[in-house]
C-alpha cells in the first residue's frame, strides 16, 4: 500500500507525521566494538554483547530528580543494595478499551544492558544535589550498571491487561530504583502507540519510534526513511499537493519520452500519448456525464511523476476538483502507462466527502476497465488520508465505501483520544519480604510479592483469564480463580492449556539464560497472533467485555492478610 510524501504510515496506510531529527541519533544495528559497559560484559564466549537504546537521548539521566535523591537516601543510610522486586504494570486499558499491546520492552533490556553514568553526568550531578552530600556517593556512581539486576517480562507484542505485571524488576534497590523513570518512558508511549495501531488496524521521539510500534499493532508501512533504516520497516511515499500545484503547463516537461516496460522501444512523446487518451475519454458516451474539460496543470503534475515513476504511480487526486478533474487525469495517464506494459497503482483522496468520492472513484475506475478492455483496472488502490480516527473508520463502515488503504498518522501517533497509558512502578517485595501500597482507591492497591503470571485457555481456545500467583505456587489442574479485591467474585477454572507469561529477557552477569530479543517483523506477527487468539467482545471498540484478570485462592488470603496488618486501626472517641 501507498502512503503520501508528505509524511504518512500505513495500515494499508499514510499518514502525516512529525519528525525528531537527532543530528548524531546512532543507527544501534551498526554499532560494534563495544566496551564492557556497552551489554554490561562482553567476555570471550559471553552472549552478544545487547546494543544501546535506539534514541542516544536515553541515557541514565533521562529520569526524575527524586529517583537521585531516593538513590542518595538509599545509599546514606546502607540500603542500596537490598534486593528488591518492582512490577510495571498499568491499571487501566486505554481507548475506553478491553486490552492493551505491550511493547517498549527491547528498548528497556537495551537500556538496562548499558546502563551507567558517565564522568560528566555524575559532575551534573554534583551540581544539583546539596552540597553536603558525601564524595563517596558519587564515586559509587560511576561504577553503578545492571550486572546484578534480572528482569522478567511478557513478550513484546503480547496483548495484556490491568494489574498483571508487564515486566518484572529484580536486584539491588538503588540500581532497580533508578530505572524507573526511563522504563515508565519506554512502556507508556510504545504501548500507547502499538494499542491504537492494532485498534484502528482491527476495524519520546515521534515519528521514528512512533512508525516502530505503529508497524508493530498491525499497520503496514511508514513514509519515515529514518524509521524504514533503521527498523526494517517498509517504506512508501508519493506526492503532496504542492508537487501539483507546482506545475502551470506541459511546457515545463522537458524529457516526455518513456520506454515499454520490458522492451527496448520507446514512446517518443508520453504527453501526446496521454492527451489522445483524455480525449478519447471525452467522447465516451458513458464518461460523458463525469466530466467535460480537466485542469491541465494537474494533468501536467501526474504525466511529470508517472515519467519519474512509472511503475508505481500513485497520484493524490483532490488538489483541484476531485470528479470532475483529478480521477479523469489520473485514468488518462494510467491508461497511457498501461499501452506502455506498466500498472499503475492506484489514487489518494486527501479531503472531502471519503465515502462518497471513493463510490464514485470505483465506478469510473470499473467503466474505464469495461469501455477500454484493461483488465484490473477496476480494482485499482483507492487511499484515504485526512485527519483519520477510530471514529472516522466506523463512521465510513457505516456510509460505505470503496477504500482499500487508509493513511493514519496525527491522531494515531500523538495517541489524540489518550495522550498518556498510565504505568506505573511499584516496590512488592524487599530482602524476601512481601510489601503492599494501601489506597482509599482499591485499583491503587498493589498486589504485593514476587509472583508468577499464567494465562488460561478454555475449550474454544480463547483466553479465559490471566492468573497471578505466588512464586512458588503451582498454576494447578483445578484453578480457583478470585478477584482480588472483590470477595463474591470466584470461580474455579479448569483449562485447556496454561501458558506462562513471564521470560527472562536480562540476567546481567550471573550467566543465567535469556530470551532474545526478536526481530520486529516476529514481534509484528507475535501481536497478531495473540489479538487473534482473543474473544471477539474483547476485542471490540465499542463495549467491550472486561477480560478477566484474578488471583490464586492462596494468594488471595495473603493480599488481604497483608492489607490487615499494614493498615493503621482507628480509634473513635
Amino acid at each position: 500500500m501507498e502512503t503520501s510524501s508528505n509524511g504518512t504510515l500505513l495500515v494499508n496506510s499514510v499518514a502525516k507525521m512529525a519528525e525528531i531529527r537527532i543530528s548524531n541519533l546512532v543507527d544501534a544495528r551498526k554499532v560494534e566494538g563495544l566496551s564492557t559497559k556497552d551489554g554490561v560484559d562482553a567476555k570471550p564466549g559471553a552472549e552478544k554483547p545487547i546494543p544501546p537504546p535506539t534514541n542516544p537521548l536515553v541515557t541514565a539521566l533521562l529520569t526524575d530528580m527524586y529517583q537521585i535523591t531516593m538513590a542518595y537516601a538509599y545509599w546514606k543510610a546502607g540500603k542500596q543494595n537490598d534486593l528488591a522486586v518492582f512490577d510495571l504494570l498499568h491499571r487501566k486499558n486505554p481507548f475506553r478499551g478491553e486490552y492493551t499491546v505491550f511493547a517498549g520492552l527491547e528498548e528497556c533490556i537495551r537500556f538496562a544492558a548499558n546502563f551507567h553514568f558517565t564522568d560528566s553526568d555524575v559532575a551534573y550531578l554534583r551540581t544539583i544535589l546539596p552540597s553536603r552530600c558525601e564524595d563517596g556517593f558519587f564515586s559509587y556512581l560511576k561504577g553503578v550498571d545492571c550486572s546484578e539486576v534480572v528482569i522478567n517480562g511478557i513478550a513484546e507484542g503480547s496483548v495484556c491487561f490491568p494489574r498483571v505485571p508487564l515486566i518484572r524488576v529484580e536486584g539491588p534497590l538503588l540500581i532497580v530504583q533508578l530505572l524507573e523513570t526511563t522504563f515508565l518512558t519506554l512502556v507508556n508511549y510504545a504501548s500507547l502507540v502499538a494499542t491504537n495501531a492494532a485498534r484502528h488496524r482491527r476495524g519520546p521521539d515521534g515519528g521514528v519510534s512512533g512508525s516502530k510500534y505503529c508497524y508493530l499493532g498491525g499497520f503496514n508501512a511508514t513514509s519515515n526513511i529514518d524509521a524504514g533504516q533503521r527498523f526494517g520497516i517498509p517504506v512508501r511515499g508519493t506526492h503532496s499537493h504542492a508537487f501539483v500545484s507546482s506545475f502551470m503547463s506541459f511546457d515545463e516537461i522537458t524529457k516526455r519520452s518513456l520506454e515499454y516496460n520490458n522492451s527496448s522501444n520507446i514512446c517518443k512523446d508520453f504527453v501526446l500519448l496521454t492527451m489522445q487518451y483524455l480525449n478519447r475519454m471525452q467522447k465516451v458516451q458513458s464518461l460523458q456525464q463525469w466530466f467535460s474539460e480537466t485542469n491541465h496543470s494537474e494533468l501536467a503534475a501526474f504525466i511529470s511523476y508517472a515519467l519519474a515513476f512509472p511503475t508505481s504511480f500513485q497520484a493524490l487526486v483532490d488538489t483541484y476538483d476531485v470528479l470532475k478533474s483529478g480521477i479523469p487525469n489520473f485514468c488518462a495517464v494510467a491508461l497511457a502507462l498501461h499501452e506502455l506494459g506498466y500498472k499503475s497503482v492506484g489514487i489518494r483522496l486527501d479531503s472531502g466527502d471519503l465515502s462518497y468520492f471513493s463510490v464514485e472513484t470505483r465506478k469510473f475506475f470499473k467503466l474505464i476497465e469495461k469501455e477500454f478492455g484493461v483488465e484490473g483496472f477496476g480494482n485499482m488502490i483507492i487511499t484515504a488520508s485526512n485527519d483519520i480516527n477510530e471514529d472516522t473508520l466506523d463512521a465510513l463502515n457505516k456510509q460505505g465505501h470503496e477504500i482499500d488503504a487508509f493513511g493514519i498518522g496525527t491522531h494515531l501517533i500523538t495517541c489524540y483520544q489518550q495522550p498518556a497509558l498510565g504505568c506505573v512502578y511499584k516496590l512488592v517485595e524487599i530482602n524476601g519480604q512481601p510489601r503492599i501500597k494501601l489506597s482509599e482507591d482499591v485499583a491503587k492497591v498493589t498486589i504485593p510479592c514476587k509472583k508468577q503470571c499464567y494465562r488460561l485457555y478454555g475449550k474454544e481456545g480463547y483466553a479465559l483469564v490471566d492468573l497471578m500467583v505466588g512464586e512458588d505456587e503451582p498454576a494447578g489442574e483445578r484453578i480457583l480463580c478470585r478477584h482480588p479485591f472483590s470477595e463474591s467474585k470466584r470461580a474455579y477454572v479448569i483449562p485447556q492449556r496454561v501458558e506462562p507469561l513471564y521470560k527472562c529477557y536480562w540476567s546481567g552477569t550471573s550467566g543465567a539464560p535469556r530470551e532474545p530479543l526478536p526481530p520486529l517483523e516476529e514481534l509484528r506477527r507475535h501481536c497478531q497472533e495473540e489479538l487473534a487468539a482473543q474473544r471477539t467482545d474483547h476485542m471490540r471498540g465499542l463495549n467491550p467485555t472486561p477480560y478477566k484478570v484474578s488471583v490464586s485462592g492462596k494468594l488471595y488470603d495473603f493480599i488481604h492478610f497483608l492489607w490487615l496488618s499494614e493498615a493503621p486501626v482507628g480509634e473513635l472517641h
